[in-house]
């Protein structure tokens, strides 16, 4: 897992570079795919459940789940990328929001509350903590910052499926998420933080979700793995 998330990291950091204003999600689609298999590893959400492109790419009010397309980025947007791959049967999960060029200051504290939300939740991943503590630290940061967490998506285990128990909700259920944190789990932790409201819904591609008032959302997302010692970040170089 940690080759597969250093697959990852790499693969982000090239499309960190290539996002700017005139480039089209599609071109960095191909990329993403192209270097994956340069590394002889495959992109893990093409086919997915019937998801057809190998990164997931939602700009400004799109969530989660955008498809790539040929239109170019405009100056001011935010992008979220969210990518993953399988390498020798594990897998590997990550997500950032870029800027495109210069962005609103609006959009910049958004985006830096939702990415300050991961990491205090990182911070929580050790062993003798629980899955609340991982929840709540999300939730207290988007909120205490003005914004608020997406509910109808949620983090998740991760391993030999893309898709592993448990759940990872970033906003407290209660006694559902009184579970422990042992030593060798791996975790995919990923706050959605919107500018308004928390609602979203579908569009009729059947994957992209947006913010229901259109306000803009962020993303971030890492492959956590529990230690004795605390985390250990599998998406990061």
């Amino acid at each position: 897992m940690r080759d597969a998330g250093k697959i990852v990291a790499e693969i982000h950091a090239l499309l960190r570079d290539l996002i700017k204003p005139g480039i089209t999600t599609a071109e960095l689609d191909r990329v993403a795919e192209n270097e994956c298999r340069k590394r002889r590893a495959k992109p893990a959400f093409k086919g997915y459940g019937g998801f057809p492109f190998s990164i997931c790419a939602s700009p400004d009010e799109q969530v989660v789940h955008g498809f790539p397309n040929d239109k170019p980025l405009i100056e001011g947007t935010i992008l979220s990328v969210d990518f993953g791959v399988i390498y020798q049967g594990f897998y590997g999960d990550s997500a950032y929001t870029f800027p495109v060029g210069k962005i609103a200051q609006a959009k910049q504290r958004l985006v830096e509350v939702a990415e300050k939300s991961l990491f205090l939740a990182i911070e929580q991943v050790s062993t003798g903590k629980y899955l609340t503590d991982v929840s709540r630290a999300v939730q207290t940061c988007a909120e205490t910052g003005g914004f608020s967490v997406v509910r109808d998506f949620v983090g998740h285990g991760i391993g030999k499926s893309l898709h592993e128990e448990p759940q990872i909700p970033n906003f407290v259920l209660g006694d559902r998420q009184a579970i422990p944190l042992v030593s060798g789990m791996t975790l995919a932790i990923e706050p959605m933080i919107n500018a308004g409201s928390p609602d979203v819904k579908i569009l009729r591609d059947g994957w992209t979700a947006v913010t229901v008032d259109g306000m803009p959302s962020a993303h971030f997302e890492h492959t956590v793995a529990v230690t004795d010692n605390g985390p250990e970040i599998l998406t990061r170089v």
